[in-house]
């Protein structure tokens, strides 16, 4: 009996031996969040800001999927949020020493008019103020600036042309017109600066309402943040035209321009960096400016994106510096949801998504945004009526050289182009989709797509039945690549409908995916996924090996290597690897972190996963979570 208790314990022993180096062969990393865990995370798309005198940041966005809209930092930390996440447009905020002021979100509760009032100290809402008949936009900002003073408080109501006074109470008190008003700025006489944007111009009244100075910019300028520093008595502002810095004028006069902050031409510069390039400030657009009591400044990027969808149009970025203008911090997210693809140049070294480009571990560095809306001002990126809720999820390749960017959103029937090239720097220069003239289709890609590391694509049309490829024709002398007509292959019955396609040009292995027949959602997947290895060799009607998933609610899928990677949605955050000549289940990812990463719940994107074999046999996995407003990033050595 004692023998068998010692064989038993130690057959326990080699057994967790075992499991410690299976669980040792990968670690869970994150990057574009500047911290991992849920509870510290930096939240999303922080649209405009307010800072305290005790140096207490408070911004406001439309959507973030796991705390309130106001978010709360100090000292390069999060401290909490304030409502609920869907209860904020994100476009103004404002506070005193008792209050924070914030427009509201739509609702059936309050109109998308409306300003709440929320106590710093219980963070609860304590006062509704109706301030605009446009009180059912669903889809762009009504309440473009707030601004407090005294018992006072400001709002611009966009579309009625006119700046609105209340008392901090919410009892009106005047209105002063003014067409498309937006961001507000009080001076130390209680003088009103406010801007407008497409103008290009400030414009200041009286404390009853009577105009006094303009501020004209140059024509391209476009004011879209502004602060009024009472130790200087100077007005900043913060200028989205291609100069995209702040600039500073002295009002104690007449206004005059007598200083700027930042690189001139930020991010886009190539005189001090790489075009797209970001830094220290080098800024984007910025949409909020701040000092605490202390002289330090902060500044709150809104990286370049489009999409009616707010709630993911860029991540937070938040910049410190102390009084002499040194960095101190960043605060920095991701937008609401994207996935970033390693880039194989690098050897995964770097990251590609949508619109970003990031590096490094534990969070990583945010290295450019790669939209110029300057340049490219079609770049569908920038389209505000866009369908496909942003195109923030990236899949990258690289053809002699030459990288490949496709763009496209959360579950996507349209894909977007981009090329690179040494005179663009990181900007990606937009050239076709498809469906679009160039792929001679009108039909959007509902039965899966791939761009392989050929560079050839592989669309499954809608209603078609069958996989089109597309072989890449070459590229210009400008890096921009074209494709050549469509072979059309019948997707094979078995596997109809088809919702996933993969193809692995190395060893000429393609992974079809099913969906499910007769559904509503094209974007759902079935248990079934098909593994043909010799495909372009004719091998198209023999799976060998077909995988069956065991786990409920399959929604992403990528593979590299020898490798399946499979995501589930609505379920767990495990990554399941399956092999691709065995079909056996080699592994499952889970958080290998002791909770130091966060991994979210679940992919809930059609394309939320991306995965790369390195050249040291290293798999680099990619994961959305939308969560932590980061990605996931799994190691994995078989």
């Amino acid at each position: 009996m004692i023998r068998k208790r010692v064989r038993i314990a130690l057959f326990g022993a080699v057994i967790a031996v075992i499991a410690s180096v299976c669980q040792a062969q990968y670690t869970t990393d994150w990057l574009a969040n500047t911290f991992g865990t849920l509870a510290a995370h930096v939240g999303n798309t922080a649209r405009s800001m307010w800072v305290a005198p005790e140096g207490v940041i408070y911004t406001a966005s439309l959507w973030d999927e796991n705390e309130g809209g106001v978010a709360i930092y100090q000292n390069g930390k999060s401290i909490g949020s304030i409502g609920i996440n869907s209860e904020f447009q994100g476009s103004a905020i404002t506070g005193n020493a008792t209050s924070i002021f914030a427009a509201l979100q739509f609702s059936r509760s309050y109109g998308s008019g409306s300003v709440g009032r929320y106590n710093r100290a219980t963070q609860k809402r304590d006062l509704l103020i109706p301030v605009s008949v446009w009180n059912a936009v669903k889809r762009g900002d009504v309440i473009t600036g707030l601004a407090t003073t005294g018992s006072l408080l400001y709002a611009s109501d966009f579309f009625s042309n006119r700046v609105r006074v209340f008392s901090t109470d919410g009892v009106w008190q005047q209105d002063i017109s003014v067409s498309s008003p937006g961001a507000l700025a009080l001076d130390g006489a209680g003088n009103l600066w406010v801007a407008q944007k497409s103008a290009a111009a400030i414009v200041e009244f009286s404390p009853a309402g009577a105009p006094l100075n303009t501020i004209q910019m140059s024509a391209v300028s476009r004011p879209s943040a502004l602060y009024f520093d009472t130790s200087s008595g100077q007005l900043m502002v913060g200028d989205e035209d291609p100069d995209m810095n702040i600039k500073i004028y002295n009002v104690s006069a007449a206004p005059a321009l007598v200083g700027t902050f930042g690189i001139q031409g930020g991010y886009l510069d190539t005189t001090t960096g790489i075009k797209g390039q970001v830094g220290d400030k080098r800024f984007t657009r910025v949409a909020g400016i701040g000092k605490d009591a202390a002289g330090n400044l902060y500044v709150l990027n809104n990286p370049w994106g489009g999409g009616w969808d707010l709630g993911r149009n860029g991540g937070t970025d938040i910049h410190a510096y102390d009084n002499t203008g040194n960095l101190q911090w960043k605060l920095q997210s991701l937008n609401f949801e994207a996935v970033a693809a390693p880039d194989p140049v690098t050897d995964g070294a770097y990251f590609y998504g949508g619109s970003n480009i990031y590096t490094g571990t534990a969070g990583g560095t945010f290295v450019a945004n790669t939209v110029d809306p300057f340049t490219y001002p079609s770049d569908p990126r920038l389209n505000m009526n866009d369908t496909q809720r942003d195109e923030h999820f990236g899949q990258l390749v690289s053809v002699g050289g030459n990288r490949i960017l496709v763009a496209s959103g959360q579950n996507p029937g349209i894909f977007y182009f981009f090329h690179f090239n040494a005179a663009s720097g990181y900007i990606a220069i937009p050239d076709v989709s498809i469906p679009g003239p160039a792929f001679n289709t009108t039909r959007q890609v509902t039965g899966g797509f791939c761009i392989d590391s050929r560079g050839d694509v592989w669309a499954g049309l809608d209603r078609t039945n069958h996989i089109y490829h597309y072989p890449l024709a070459g590229f210009d002398g400008n890096g921009k690549p074209t494709w050549g007509p469509a072979v059309t292959i019948s997707i094979p019955q078995s596997i109809r409908p088809l919702t996933r396609i993969i193809y692995l040009p190395e060893s000429d292995t393609m992974i079809l995916a099913q969906g499910i027949a007769g559904s509503w959602d094209w974007t759902a997947m079935q248990s079934r996924i098909e593994v043909y290895h010799g495909w372009s060799a004719g091998n198209t009607t023999n799976p060998n090996p077909v995988i069956n998933l065991t786990s409920a609610n399959p929604k992403s899928i990528t593979a590299a290597g020898n490798y399946l990677f499979v995501g589930y949605v609505h379920t767990v955050p495990n990554i399941d690897a399956f092999n691709l000549t065995t079909g056996n289940l080699d592994t499952t990812l889970i958080n290998s972190s002791a909770g130091t990463v966060d991994v979210g719940n679940d992919v809930d994107s059609m394309y939320g996963l991306r995965a790369y074999l390195g050249s040291a046999g290293e798999y680099v996995i990619t994961k959305d979570n939308y969560n932590g407003s980061s990605m996931v990033v799994y190691r994995w050595t078989p």
